[in-house]
């Protein structure tokens, strides 16, 4: 098929155009959050960066696929631009990352392969298991912050400084270091990488298998961009 009047090629753009916005809402996340979170402003600083990346993927497929011949391309997409108040944000963020990672790019990989583009399939695949570490990362973020337990913890914990290194096992993590007199959201908490088996079984039922699309949930940063 020609790559010029593919599907693959309008759903390449609208991949680049989304995360392109994903990275920005994280940049707005974080200039609201970076004043009282410090080190959770650092982690989120990780993602946005992952989100450039991802764009750039695109683009070079994009221009790869059209051997230098692509210029302008149209891209009919909706694109919503909800409030990004912490915390309220990271709730909109991650709804958009389950989006992209459980249906949008699976369903744009579907059609890639079908229309004889296994370059393009392989990046849509590559990026959406990508984003599946963001939920992981963003769903514990979000609870924790939503129960007050971001600094806390059942058992003996380790908490560290993230400015001076002041570290030490507690249940709860100290609201101004001892050491430096920095405050609490300069203090590094730890995160579970992989979200066990039963979760990510609720959020594939939930959210679909890439065969077809979920609704955006109200308040998403970012709308599914449907495929051409």
């Amino acid at each position: 098929m020609d790559f010029q009047k593919s599907r693959t090629k309008a759903n390449l753009a609208r991949a680049y155009a989304g995360e392109c916005q994903d990275g920005a809402f994280y940049q707005f996340i974080i200039k609201d959050c970076q004043q009282d979170y410090k080190f959770l402003s650092t982690l989120l600083k990780g993602i946005a960066k992952n989100e450039m990346a991802h764009a750039g993927m695109y683009y070079k497929t994009i221009v790869k696929l059209a051997k230098n011949k692509a210029t302008n391309i149209d891209i009919c997409a909706g694109y919503s631009f909800a409030p990004y108040q912490f915390p309220q944000s990271l709730t909109a963020a991650l709804d958009v990352e389950r989006q992209e990672a459980l249906s949008i790019y699976p369903e744009f990989a579907r059609i890639a392969r079908e229309e004889g583009f296994p370059e393009a399939a392989d990046v849509f695949e590559t990026v959406s298991h990508d984003e599946q570490h963001h939920i992981t990362l963003l769903t514990q973020i979000t609870e924790r912050l939503a129960k007050h337990t971001l600094y806390k913890s059942d058992t003996d914990t380790f908490w560290l400084c993230s400015n001076c290194a002041h570290h030490a096992y507690l249940p709860e993590a100290w609201q101004t270091c001892p050491s430096c007199g920095f405050p609490q959201g300069y203090v590094e908490f730890s995160l579970v990488e992989v979200l066990p088996n039963a979760e990510k079984a609720e959020l594939h039922k939930k959210y679909g298998d890439g065969t077809q699309h979920s609704k955006p949930a109200k308040g998403s940063a970012v709308k599914p961009q449907k495929p051409a």
